[in-house]
């Protein structure tokens, strides 16, 4: 198979890999990208990334919320100047409030009727479109709802109220007080669109995902020539990490850097007067693939607005 530059392009935007170690992996892997993204990590050259990469979309994330209900849609524009549009902004904001009493399925949401109009969300999207002379796309939406408790929220890099790039929602299930659910919930929300878990327990992990990080770290340690005892301790040790990394109650809160989110939610309890459980979490960010790197520390700058 050619190899072509075009490839050659993709994979190190993907990878962040030199031109050369792209182009070796793409041929010793006959032009099947995903195949080459493993082969470079066995070789320790590139780090995970998402499969889709990064698409450059513009627009924004809008999320409304009452009180043990949230929702989170994604409205994308061609132009970041669009985004700041005083319509368009109010536009994703009674998107996200219609998601919320119609919930996170999109072609429903469509034919739904817009909060404060009388036309569909389509129609009104349609509507702006016209008026504002830029495409645009309701893309996805989400929602999430305890029975008692709360669904906390955060917007990273905010456009205004409810409005920004990353939307986070954190379901907390609890008859503890509101504020305290609250509070601790916004803080965990702060986490997640910092770190960007692959799921919340260990146990929701998909298993192929699983499996995928298990051969890499394997392949890897038999490039060591340790015999197969010693390889499958190392396998163990770097899976234990895989999943310290991964798995939102397993994480280090960045808040404090010092408990995990899982201690930290325990901890809460006191301040809350009664158990807390997470229930599950919605992070969505702009543009399918979005580097979470926005920052020299993306992490560090949550932990540091958090602080306050």
């Amino acid at each position: 198979m050619t190899i072509t530059a075009a490839m050659v392009k993709e994979l190190r935007e993907k990878t962040g890999a030199g031109m050369m170690d792209c182009k070796n992996a793409l041929n010793e892997n006959n032009g099947d990208m995903e195949a080459a993204i493993d082969w470079l990590r066995t070789k320790g050259i590139a780090k995970a990334e998402k499969k889709s990469g990064r698409v450059a979309a513009e627009g924004l994330i809008g999320i409304a919320a009452s009180g043990n209900k949230a929702a989170a849609v994604e409205v994308n524009s061609e132009t970041d100047f669009v985004a700041r549009n005083e319509q368009f902004q109010e536009l994703v904001r009674n998107i996200a409030s219609t998601a919320l009493s119609n919930g996170g399925d999109v072609e429903k949401l469509k034919s739904a009727t817009i909060a404060g109009g009388s036309k569909s969300v389509a129609d009104t999207v349609t509507d702006a479109v016209a008026t504002i002379g830029e495409n645009i796309s309701l893309r996805r939406a989400a929602a999430m709802e305890v029975n008692k408790g709360v669904v906390a929220t955060y917007v990273h890099n905010s456009a205004g109220e409810g409005l920004g790039k990353i939307g986070v929602l954190v379901a907390l299930e609890s008859e503890g007080g509101e504020a305290a659910l609250q509070a601790i919930g916004k803080q965990v929300a702060m986490h997640v669109a910092a770190t960007n878990p692959l799921a919340a327990t260990r146990e929701e992990i998909p298993a192929d995902v699983a499996e995928r990080e298990k051969a890499i770290f394997a392949e890897q340690a038999r490039e060591s020539g340790k015999p197969e005892n010693i390889i499958e301790k190392m396998v163990e040790g770097r899976m234990r990490k895989f999943y310290e990394e991964s798995v939102l109650l397993s994480q280090t809160f960045v808040i404090d850097g010092e408990r995990t989110v899982e201690k930290a939610l325990k901890d809460a309890e006191a301040d809350a007067g009664a158990p807390i459980a997470l229930k599950g979490f919605v992070r969505m960010a702009l543009g399918e693939g979005i580097d979470k790197g926005e920052s020299d520390d993306f992490a560090a700058e949550v932990a540091a607005m958090a602080k306050g």
